[in-house]
């Protein structure tokens, strides 16, 4: 089936024009902190790192970015010495992909730790080449009781909190890096193209956040130049491109990548934009996201151009990534007693029946990149997430959500869980029929975790249709509080090989697990 989203695909001419209203060139930071250099002469260089995305017991994507045109050479070896080596003979990366590649790789052996090294070779001379770049991964088990781990957030450089050298940049990644888990599940809002990054912003008690700063941070993102360059300013960071090396990712996309609560047919009334059309909007940040993310969907070689995937992670996993962006219908109050669009719209919910249907694994994660329970407005009278306030029974994009888990659960479908980030705070939902006014499902828990790298926001109202009831939170009490000023968030999952068990634990920057709940495998409801 071709999956299609709502927002119309601008002609190639139409994405380009974006990119050449402004310069591709990086500007580097006159800062102490450490960044990739960009040499205009002599081998090609891989400064941006490595990463690697979508990892199964067989498979992996490989991404790198080079300084020039150049063909990228990866190399797979079961030790660091890189004996007995594989060679994967990777594309030929240059501006028509702001000189970004991934490589697919197959047959890798399960359950075992890959080391890889990618080197980038002139494209007129392959005994030119610069410097290898080195990362590893571990490929999923091919048996159960291997066990897996797992950590999951969002939200980063976000409300003008960027890279500060002063604090050392990101360093909640270096502290899951240190966790050393299996992948990282970014749970969407991955950058902020809406969101200007100034030299230096004064905080509520007089301190001065610094921030390293580009010229695409320094309006919203509008051109493909501007995208392609949020998606580097991250990368700036060393703790993030040594996390990048050593864990993969698995990576879905939220309202930010484009420009905050956007919806596919939105025209613009903000002064700060040129182009009012969120769909070109759209069509410019999904080109660059594609270029600067190892997602296997979309792949030239092997994707269908969608972000909602099924990632197979051994008998023990499946992560069920949604796209609750491209999809869904507008914004709106939300009281529609028929909606057939919803946030997800009616290909992507019959695909996930069907991928959930068909999963024998015995923890199926659903990995959504916003809550279903909390109230997430847009606006005096609109609404951005499914809930709308309404405690009664479903309606607008609530009943899309109601036909889902009646299907779970008729079906008997086990194992499920929903993990999400976007609210800028960590919590812990449990879903019973007996609390709500819809009452034809299982219950289930929802887990939320962020920021990662941007502000902190206080708890959202919880909406009684499913059900939920909070059994913990953890938020600041006042709106956009800086890094400096509250910690990061980000979330763990561990399933014991041996018992099946799930632990979930909501853990802050600093090494503290803030709640934690085991929960049981087989059942259809928790």
């Amino acid at each position: 089936m071709s999956y299609r989203p709502r927002i119309p695909s601008p002609d190639r001419r139409t994405v380009l024009r974006g990119s050449l209203a402004a310069s591709a060139a990086l500007t580097l930071p006159l800062t102490a902190t450490a960044a990739p250099a960009f040499a205009l002469s002599g081998r090609p260089r891989a400064a941006w790192g490595v990463q690697v995305g979508d990892v199964t017991a067989s498979s992996a994507m490989v991404w790198v970015r080079s300084d020039r045109p150049a063909r990228m050479i990866v190399e797979t070896s079961a030790t660091e010495s890189f004996r007995r080596a594989r060679t994967w003979h990777g594309p030929l990366v240059g501006s028509g992909t702001d000189f970004t590649g991934t490589t697919p790789l197959y047959g890798l052996p399960a359950g075992e730790q890959v080391h890889y090294r990618v080197t980038l070779a002139d494209p007129d001379d392959p005994r030119r080449t610069g410097e290898p770049v080195y990362g590893t991964f571990r490929t999923a088990p091919a048996r159960r009781r291997d066990g897996v781990r797992f950590l999951w957030s969002g939200d980063i450089a976000g409300q003008g909190w960027g890279i500060n050298p002063d604090i050392g940049g990101y360093r909640v990644y270096d502290e899951m890096r240190r966790l050393d888990p299996d992948f990282f599940l970014c749970s969407g809002d991955n950058i902020y193209a809406d969101g200007v990054i100034e030299p230096s912003v004064t905080l509520p008690d007089g301190r001065v956040w610094r921030n390293v700063t580009t010229e695409e941070k320094a309006k919203v993102a509008e051109t493909l130049a501007e995208y392609r360059g949020n998606f580097r300013y991250n990368l700036l960071d060393d703790n993030l491109r040594k996390f990048n090396a050593q864990v993969p990712s698995i990576i879905q996309w939220d309202d930010h990548e484009v420009r905050n609560n956007w919806y596919p047919g939105q025209i613009l009334d903000d002064v700060r934009y040129t182009e009012k059309n969120v769909d070109v909007l759209a069509a410019r940040s999904m080109r660059a996201f594609r270029e600067y993310f190892p997602v296997s969907t979309l792949h030239e070689s092997s994707g269908d151009g969608r972000v909602h995937r099924v990632v197979r992670h051994g008998p023990l996993l499946d992560v069920f990534v949604l796209d609750m962006r491209s999809f869904r219908n507008a914004n709106s109050p939300g009281r529609q007693p028929d909606d057939t669009t919803g946030i997800l719209g009616a290909e992507q919910l019959d695909w996930l029946k069907r991928e959930l249907s068909r999963s024998r694994a015995v923890w199926k994660v659903i990995a959504a990149d916003m809550p279903l329970g909390l109230v997430v407005t847009d606006g005096a009278t609109d609404f951005e997430a499914v809930a709308q306030g309404d405690p009664g029974a479903p309606l607008g994009r609530e009943l899309q959500i109601a036909e889902l888990l009646r299907f779970i659960k008729h079906r008997r479908i086990t194992g499920t869980l929903w993990l999400t980030a976007d609210v800028h705070y960590t919590s812990a939902q449990h879903y019973a029929p007996e609390r709500a006014a819809f009452k034809d499902f299982a219950p289930f828990w929802e887990f939320v975790s962020g920021p990662l790298a941007a502000g902190g926001f206080p708890a959202n109202a919880l909406d009684s249709t499913f059900g939920p009831d909070q059994v913990f939170v953890r938020a600041p009490d006042r709106a956009n509080v800086s890094p400096m000023e509250s910690p990061q968030f980000f979330g763990e999952v561990d399933i014991d090989g041996g018992s099946g068990e799930l632990t979930v634990r909501l853990r802050a920057q600093g090494g503290s697990v803030l709640f934690s709940k085991v929960l049981q495998p087989g059942r259809v409801g928790q």
